[in-house]
């Protein structure tokens, strides 16, 4: 009905008015885009039947976006780090070469925090994201530009990755979908910091849409041959998933309480639930989630099963070259000399006291090994949990340095290595997104791609900024 250029010229015309705003795309292929949407029109025109090629090419002239940190061939690769700013992709990552092979057309890739270690997306290569609802607020790290030019219409479908929860603060403060795979099915290879030792079980690479019914497409895409190992082709009947409700963590002393409203959207889903498809909910209150910062740090710089150290983040500030010394970084940021931002110091200041516990550390990673065993239990082959994707919803600016861990309720599920949906619920008081994160048992993905569907018919899905 649409020819394939006038969408994505559609699409590179909505950028420019708004990317200035919110500085999400940071480096545009405006001309290769177009040229590729002539070539799929050139296909359609004089190719064979449309099925045959809905097969070979299922996401056929799809305008795509890319976080700044995977390989997209002729873009920059620089993860926010200054001393990568001359550094040019020369091939795809997996993710990114598969999406294009489906036929997807990537417009650009979008800003990361440093080294993608921080929820806010804000570094001294491309500066700071701003978010689409209100530019006064985060877009969440460390896919903060997906979150934020998805949510402004400027993409249909972007690529992010999640190792505390990147996918999902920013699909959550910015009021889109975002899925975060059963650990090992999407290839993390060709992004830079890549997960090495232990890590590589808590990186997930995965999907951002503003639609949900786009998700599961490009995750089987995303997965190739991995996505054999979900159940994506059963029919998943609502009524006869085993809902689960945990309102909040339980009460970590370093984590916010979790908003009024986002309980109250809380509130809403399970009245709905409840209502609408006559199953109940079962509220549960699992005492280990209360220490879910803990044990994700604990279990991040743990050794993995060959004795392997985990990577040190000052060594990856170096980029190869010498190691950073923090407390220097500190001194020269105060002076504003440092090439570095305040929450990557911090966090490499941060790094060396984890390691000074030891036996505590042994005993928060035997946690998080009971705690993982008691969820898959607890979900089982037919379960969902609903529970806050975030105890705030998206904070102004600077802010989340003096909240650093309320991560936490996104991270505990990268080491657990379970599916996590994250669902927007419409806008609240203050014109800002509400959400909640769908999580179930290893390789049911099925069943929180299946609910997010549900929820979005339900509660309305991604809302335009501005149009309320």
């Amino acid at each position: 009905q649409v020819a394939c250029v006038e969408v994505v010229e559609a699409y590179v015309e909505r950028i420019k008015e708004v990317n200035p705003l919110i500085n999400a795309l940071v480096k545009d292929r405006f001309e290769e885009a177009l040229q590729e949407a002539r070539q799929v029109d050139k296909l359609l025109s004089e190719g064979p039947g449309d099925d045959c090629l809905e097969e070979k090419f299922p996401l056929l002239g799809v305008p795509i976006t890319v976080k700044e940190a995977f390989s997209l061939y002729g873009m920059p690769n620089t993860s926010g780090l200054v001393n990568r700013r001359n550094v040019i992709a020369t091939s795809d990552a997996t993710v990114v070469s598969r999406l294009k092979q489906a036929g997807a057309i990537p417009l650009g890739v979008t800003n990361c925090s440093e080294l993608c270690m921080w929820y806010e997306s804000s570094n001294r290569v491309y500066g700071r994201t701003n978010n689409p609802y209100d530019l006064q607020r985060i877009v969440g790290g460390s896919s903060g530009g997906e979150g934020s030019v998805l949510a402004a219409a400027c993409s249909v479908i972007g690529v992010g990755s999640d190792i505390g929860g990147s996918i999902r603060m920013p699909a959550f403060f910015n009021g889109v979908f975002g899925h975060k795979p059963t650990t090992g099915v999407v290839p993390n290879d060709g992004q830079f910091p890549n997960a090495h030792g232990v890590r590589t079980s808590y990186l997930c690479t995965g999907p951002m849409c503003r639609y949900a019914e786009d998700l599961e497409p490009v995750l089987r895409v995303m997965a190739g041959p991995g996505v054999s190992k979900l159940k994506l082709n059963e029919k998943v009947s609502l009524e006869k998933i085993k809902f689960h409700c945990m309102d909040h963590d339980g009460g970590s002393i370093f984590v916010s309480p979790v908003d009024k409203e986002i309980l109250q959207a809380q509130k809403k889903v399970v009245e709905h639930l409840e209502s609408d498809l006559g199953v109940r909910v079962q509220h549960v209150a699992i005492h280990k989630m209360k220490y879910s910062f803990q044990i994700w740090s604990a279990m991040m710089s743990s050794k993995d099963s060959e004795g392997q150290e985990a990577q040190r983040f000052t060594d990856l500030l170096g980029d190869h070259g010498k190691p950073v010394w923090p407390l220097w970084e500190l001194m020269k940021w105060l002076m504003g000399m440092s090439s570095h931002t305040l929450p990557a110091i911090a966090l490499g200041l941060t790094e060396k006291l984890v390691n000074l516990n030891l036996s505590g550390k042994a005993k928060l990673v035997s946690m998080g090994k009971s705690l993982q065993e008691e969820m898959e239990a607890l979900l089982g082959p037919d379960g969902v949990l609903l529970y806050p994707s975030h105890p705030t919803i998206a904070p102004r600016h600077h802010s989340p340095i003096c909240t650093p861990f309320n991560f936490a309720y996104t991270a505990i599920f990268n080491v657990l290595g379970l599916p996590v949906t994250q669902c927007p619920l419409g806008l609240g008081s203050e014109g800002l997104p509400l959400g909640i994160q769908l999580v179930a048992a290893s390789y049911n993905d099925h069943l929180t791609l299946a609910v997010a569907r549900y929820l979005e018919k339900a509660f309305g899905g991604w809302v335009l900024p501005g149009e309320v």
